[in-house]
């Protein structure tokens, strides 16, 4: 029987950087992955899911540039042609992932593992052993019960990627990240979208203000957006509400949010934590036996590749003795790619007073930018969140262009204790989109110039 120092399970996010890292300090190290290198991430989540709204944004930066003067003939979208692309990228990465597995020697082992709990893995007809063993299996989407869903053809954000064709008209239900990011693009290649959500509002995760600027400019998309909505039944190409409201579709994407895949661990019996279906792990990941750790959408933690890259990085090095320091949540940047972008980090104001300090906040706005003019797209501001006295940053929050960029900036002065102070002796390149961050910052000493 083969023996390795630790065995990851998933060659997603969280478990190729493990086993990556894992092997660059040292250990003996495998990995057992079922279906595909890169996990939902880079085969059918976030990548291709990114190159369908960068589509999107292509159309609209022709219209926009006709706009301006540079004249095209007739838009043609050969969505074929389009998914050629999109599987050749993802078909790249996923080598990649693979190649750098192998360039730092971890055993690749493919199919379905099983985990015993004498910490042997059973993988199709061979059993291997380990020291440790790190679960990074990932989740599947969740399907709501709702009459009739079952007796429909639907599309998850698991397979909706998968389309050969451009469809005419598009329901979505769920208002999440995911949801909204693939209502954006679908609405900028000309799909007719509408967008169905059970609660109050959307983007729920987020801010009050992120939310509002969000939703307006989906809306402007054409997308027709409908909250605190009661779905009766889903009938093939039609959805009926409580209140007898009938959408009419072609096309139906079920995105209501994703659930932990345990099957690989449910002979360990692993204890969750309180009320949900989430594995119980310590501050390095460990859960309640011992030799056994489990990070990414397995745990209760955000559901994002970033994240589960990191906790896996930390849980190798605990294995390792390295000690190293938890990872402190409010410093995992969030981030939503619809075609106004938002990007967020850290305690908001009320979150921050509930945890006892004293909170000031300071802004500035995209609509004096330069460069945002240059680029039409002035929509949404910069928000710091600091700490009254010390004017340490506690948070930041932004939604406008490239706001998924800009966090980094803001991110890197939180993470080294940073002050407003220091924001402000940036000095930020002109024209840029920065200027915004540091007019943020400036507006905390009263001093910003073009707010």
């Amino acid at each position: 029987m083969e023996q390795y120092d630790l065995v990851v399970i998933g060659a997603g996010p969280g478990g190729y950087v493990s086993a990556i890292r894992a092997a660059q300090l040292g250990l003996n190290t495998a990995i057992v992955e079922k279906q595909y290198m890169g996990g939902t991430c880079l085969n059918v989540g976030c990548i291709p899911s990114k190159l369908l709204l960068e589509y999107g944004k292509k159309v609209q930066d022709i219209k926009l540039a006709d706009s301006w003067g540079i004249k095209t003939n007739h838009l043609n979208i050969d969505f074929s042609k389009l998914n050629q692309r999109t599987k050749s990228v993802i078909n790249n990465l996923t080598s990649g992932v693979t190649h750098l597995l192998k360039q730092n020697k971890v055993k690749i082992f493919d199919g379905e593992a099983q985990v015993n709990d004498d910490l042997t893995i059973q993988i199709e007809d061979q059993t291997i052993k380990a020291k440790d063993i790190l679960l990074a299996t990932g989740s599947t989407p969740f399907i709501p019960p709702i009459d009739g869903l079952d007796k429909v053809n639907y599309h998850t954000t698991n397979t909706i990627f998968k389309l050969e064709k451009l469809p005419q008209s598009l329901v979505v239900i769920g208002g999440g990240v995911i949801a909204t990011e693939i209502a954006s693009s679908m609405a900028d290649l000309g799909v007719n979208v509408t967008l169905l959500e059970v609660a109050k509002d959307i983007l729920l995760t987020e801010t009050k203000e992120i939310r509002s600027i969000l939703k307006e400019h989906l809306e402007e998309q054409g997308i027709n957006i409908v909250t605190n909505c009661e779905i009766k039944q889903v009938n093939q190409n039609k959805i009926i509400l409580a209140d007898e409201t009938s959408i009419d579709f072609d096309t139906l994407l079920v995105a209501t949010g994703r659930k932990p895949n345990l099957q690989a661990s449910e002979n360990l019996k692993l204890e969750n934590e309180k009320d949900t279906p989430f594995i119980k792990v310590n501050g390095n990941y460990q859960t309640s036996k011992a030799h056994v750790y489990a990070v990414g959408d397995l745990i209760n933690t955000y559901q994002l590749a970033h994240a589960a890259s990191a906790e896996g990085i930390n849980a190798v090095e605990a294995i390792a003795g390295l000690n190293p320091k938890s990872i402190d949540i409010n410093m995992i940047p969030r981030c939503i790619y619809t075609r106004v972008e938002a990007a967020s980090v850290g305690l908001t104001a009320s979150q921050a007073k509930e945890q006892g300090y004293k909170v000031k906040t300071a802004e500035s706005y995209f609509q004096s930018n330069a460069k945002a003019m240059i680029e039409e797209e002035t929509d949404g501001f910069i928000q710091i969140v600091a700490d009254a006295e010390y004017g340490e940053v506690l948070g930041g929050f932004i939604v406008g262009p490239h706001a998924t960029d800009l966090i980094g900036e803001l991110l890197g002065v939180k993470v080294a204790e940073g002050t407003v102070e220091e924001l402000s002796e940036v000095i930020q390149p002109h024209p840029s989109l920065l200027e915004v961050l540091g007019e943020a910052a400036d507006d905390w000493f009263k001093k910003a110039i073009h707010k």
